[in-house]
């Protein structure tokens, strides 16, 4: 009887844990809206790549984190932390922040992979609404660049990187969910 009541005490305590921790964004792309504005282009592609993160970066294991195509090459982890970088360039830039060196930040890969997808939603939300999104410049000390830089530069670039950590988990036998579709940006039930 003690045995039961410590389970079923377990299961309560774990269940509440569960409630407890925030949802992450991106496990499903948001609804598209109603009109086609720069702001709301360029929400939609950093939700896109919000979207392909979520599902590229899902449960992967140390031995998906550790591997590396090759010697030369990044592991899945410093991709993951060069992709957490580059959303710190794209939120900074919505909040008119400059970019700065804040010396070795040391965060764990569920740390990191929450931030990042935090940045993104941010940035998303900030352009959505806005009507000039060429006020968001992405500041590196006295220089100021152009917005069409993040289309090119990072969000591009995180976009790529989300792709190698797609091959790189087929690799180390950890594929992602099959029933993710892309084009839909939905998981299929």
């Amino acid at each position: 009887m003690k045995n039961l009541i410590l389970i079923i005490a377990l299961l309560l305590s774990n269940l509440l844990l569960a409630q407890d921790e925030p949802k992450l964004p991106y496990n499903e792309i948001p609804e598209y809206s109603e009109e086609f504005t720069a702001g709301t282009m360029a929400a939609r592609m950093i939700d896109a790549l919000g979207f392909r993160y979520y599902w590229a970066s899902d449960s992967l294991t140390v031995k998906d984190l550790e591997y590396k195509a090759n010697e030369e090459g990044r592991s899945t982890e410093a991709t993951i932390k060069h992709i957490y970088d580059l959303s710190k360039i794209i939120v900074n830039s919505t909040l008119k922040e400059p970019n700065t060196s804040r010396g070795k930040e040391e965060l764990s890969y569920e740390a990191m992979r929450a931030k990042t997808l935090t940045n993104l939603k941010t940035a998303a939300d900030i352009l959505r609404e806005s009507d000039d999104i060429s006020q968001f410049k992405i500041i590196f000390g006295e220089q100021e660049i152009p917005f069409w830089n993040q289309v090119n530069g990072p969000i591009a670039d995180a976009i790529w990187h989300c792709g190698q950590i797609v091959i790189y988990r087929r690799t180390t036998g950890n594929p992602i969910n099959p029933k993710v579709n892309h084009f839909t940006g939905k998981v299929r039930k």
